[in-house]
């Protein structure tokens, strides 16, 4: 039987009534001929529940039973999933991660998935299971422990499935109907995409829109599976939501597919930092160590053998990179004048694959933020996408304008 791959998020499990609504939709997957793999979230606020329980129990606490505790929360779900097809008289059971099982790497809360073997499922399938429903999120260590693989990993579990069992689709169902060119909260013109090449959702997810788990978009772009984006609260259709493909499946798209944004973001610059060769390892190192996530840089001209460097990053990361950037200093490693932070900024960015082939997208872009009276911090660029750094304050003005400019409401 062909395997189709359903995950359900934590608002779409929420409730046992929730749970029922979602049941019915895998009944209609069953009833299509489908051996159906059902990959679950805890319930809505479970996990954070759980992550209080163990912050409030030990604040320095063994991330192996930090693993153990936060990932029960999908075991209830996975329970109750089965339970209610089961009084559906559909075939089913539920399946923990190291049941599978998912060999995972060691690394507790933020595990990679190495393997998922397809024999034991697969013998349940041949004995007339229909639907294996699978605790997203966790998976078993080589030693025997569980993992998990960090917020939002059941969106990775359900791709890395599809990919295991070779699935004609991974269906992934949240609370919105789809992938939008931009949040329809910002501007009411957003318009939901009808298929979306994986780059561009890459992009998109990088950048600040929430649909998709970034990780997720990778493994289904190297493992080539279809990704839907669908609604758990409206009737479903073969054409509903998004399809997240191959960008040899769409035939027609605009030169700009969306605009993201991201209002969590700091600009940090060194200034005054000697200007040799090197220096930028020196920066860029003690950051990476830190665990510092940074995105933008940008090297100013240099003046009399010294230079300002600047770079942006989470703004809750802004205390860990100034304490590595003077414990650097402390060490000699690099020397500069001052660090100056500025934690009121946002970015925004206009993603497409059709900018690889048209010209003066990024002119087009700058002179619409120009029109608006947004000053541009810093940009920056890579074959798919422009981004800037604005004033935050500006951050939905420009949305709304970059919407208009590219005609995003219309489709291609």
């Amino acid at each position: 039987m062909p395997v189709l791959v359903m995950k359900f998020g934590g608002t779409s499990v929420a409730t046992v009534d929730k749970i029922k609504r979602a049941a019915k939709k895998v009944g209609v997957e069953v009833a299509k001929g489908y051996d159906v793999i059902v990959i679950v979230s805890a319930m809505s606020g479970e996990t954070n529940k759980l992550v209080g329980f163990v912050n409030d129990t030990s604040p320095l606490y063994d991330a192996r039973e930090y693993d153990a505790i936060v990932s029960s929360g999908e075991n209830v779900t996975a329970g109750l999933m089965a339970l209610t097809l089961q009084e559906m008289d559909v075939p089913a059971r539920s399946w923990q991660g190291w049941q599978v099982p998912v060999m995972t790497t060691s690394a507790h809360s933020s595990a990679r998935i190495e393997e998922i073997p397809t024999d034991n499922i697969n013998a349940k399938f041949g004995e007339g299971m229909k639907v294996a429903v699978v605790a997203g999120f966790q998976g078993v260590s080589p030693e025997g422990r569980i993992t998990t693989l960090g917020r939002g990993g059941s969106d990775t579990t359900a791709v890395a499935f599809a990919a295991a069992f070779e699935a004609d689709r991974c269906d992934i169902y949240t609370d919105v109907d789809g992938v939008y060119t931009t949040d329809p909260r910002v501007t009411d013109k957003a318009r939901k995409l009808d298929k979306i090449a994986f780059e561009e959702m890459l992009e998109l997810a990088s950048l600040g829109a929430k649909v998709l788990q970034t990780r997720s978009v990778e493994l289904a772009m190297r493992y080539k599976v279809r990704l839907r984006v669908l609604s758990s609260f409206e009737e479903q259709s073969d054409t509903a939501g998004t399809l997240v493909c191959a960008e040899e499946e769409i035939m027609e798209s605009n030169v700009v597919a969306g605009v993201a944004f991201s209002r969590d973001e700091a600009k940090m610059t060194l200034i005054s930092v000697a200007d040799r060769p090197g220096i930028a390892a020196a920066i860029f190192g003690p950051l990476a160590e830190a665990g510092v996530n940074v995105d933008m840089i940008v090297q100013n001209i240099s003046e009399e053998g010294r230079t300002d460097m600047t770079f942006s990053c989470p703004i809750d990361q802004v205390a860990r990179a100034q304490k590595a950037m003077d414990e650097a200093k402390a060490r000699d490693d690099i020397n500069f004048h001052d660090l100056v932070a500025d934690t009121d900024v946002a970015k925004v960015s206009i993603v497409g694959i059709g900018m690889r082939s048209h010209a003066g997208v990024a002119a087009k872009m700058f002179a619409t933020l120009r029109d608006e009276g947004v000053n541009i911090k810093v940009i920056t660029t890579s074959e798919i996408k422009t981004s800037v750094l604005i004033d935050r304050k500006y951050m939905e003005l420009a949305v709304q304008a970059l919407h208009d400019a590219f005609e995003l409401e219309k489709a291609a």
